[in-house]
């Protein structure tokens, strides 16, 4: 089972380098009919009568060649071919947590390299959803699947380990309870990080801007539904991270007697639970600009890194659960 867990990761990652093609190809295409609209040159018509003057009327309709109809038609079956090879790579990733899980007897959640294999595969599953009820979203598929590339391969060629026992300390129905929505929490969090990136390169492209990296949006969905959908992830995860944070101080008082103590990861746990907070706070206030509450939200997604990565790496706690030698 843990060969073949191990084996399933390493399809999946093909799977998400597919995918991550397909909508590249997709997106680098663009849609053919709206360039050749925007290119065509506008008819004059000369007005008769007084003025005499010259009237520039757009045409009532632009005329595509097939090579055209055929660059659509590629740009959107590409897209197509995207979307099928997520889905495909989630069920890949889904039966590796599970055969993961078989292998160990247990929960796939007891070090660095499950933790970051179940949140990666909760945001895909969560974008699938997403996607499922707004289509017209899927060109944000290109920047989620790069997530998956990046995220998965290094948990893979990095942060493996072979399976092990659980660590006493976790050995504890708290276990399921908080870990489990930590997980789900941060894997809407990191399927939330990328409308909010997307929004803020996008805001900057309708704005005028035309440098790099505001460049790369002009095929996104436009700013507005971008940031109305980060807010709703982030307005989605926050509760259950909440919870978790507070199951997490119950356990806490269990295992160790006393709720809290300043470890580590519980120190950016709550850094992290300000910094959503002051999010939702900023998001709320009339008078904040949404690219400055989308610029926190980001933030935010950063301290879960470092509490993720940087913790779990150069700091020890009772939380050192990283597995890495």
């Amino acid at each position: 089972m843990s060969a073949l867990s191990d084996n399933l990761v390493t399809f999946a990652i093909l799977a998400y380098l597919v995918a991550m093609i397909g909508h590249a190809v997709e997106y680098a295409l663009g849609n053919a009919r709206t360039r050749v609209a925007a290119a065509a040159p506008v008819r004059e018509l000369v007005g008769v009568g007084a003025g005499g003057g010259v009237v520039p009327t757009p045409p009532a309709s632009v005329p595509t060649s097939p090579a055209v109809d055929r660059s659509a038609q590629r740009a959107w079956l590409a897209g197509l071919i995207g979307v099928g090879a997520t889905a495909v790579a989630a069920a890949l990733h889904l039966a590796a947590l599970v055969t993961r899980g078989l292998a160990a007897d247990r929960m796939p959640w007891g070090n660095m390299y499950e933790f970051v294999l179940t949140v990666t595969f909760i945001g895909v599953a969560a974008w699938l959803v997403v996607l499922w009820k707004r289509p017209s979203l899927r060109k944000l598929g290109l920047f989620l699947t790069l997530v998956m590339v990046l995220l998965v391969a290094t948990a893979e060629l990095v942060l493996y380990v072979p399976i092990v026992p659980l660590v006493p300390a976790l050995n504890s129905y708290w276990f399921i309870i908080h870990v489990s929505t930590i997980v789900f929490a941060s894997g809407i969090f990191l399927l939330g990080v990328v409308p909010a990136v997307g929004f803020l390169m996008r805001s900057g492209y309708e704005q005028g801007k035309r440098s790099f990296p505001y460049t790369l949006a002009k095929r996104l969905p436009g700013a507005v539904g971008l940031e109305r959908l980060t807010f709703t992830l982030h307005a989605f995860a926050f509760p259950i991270f909440t919870f978790a944070v507070i199951a997490g101080a119950i356990w806490a008082e269990a295992a160790w007697g006393r709720p809290w103590g300043w470890d580590p990861k519980e120190t950016w746990a709550f850094i992290s639970w300000v910094v959503y907070a002051g999010y939702l706070h900023a998001r709320a206030t009339p008078s904040v600009k949404r690219n400055v509450a989308t610029w926190i939200a980001v933030l935010g997604f950063l301290t879960m890194l470092m509490n993720l990565f940087g913790v779990n790496i150069f700091f020890t706690g009772l939380h050192s659960y990283g597995g890495l030698d």
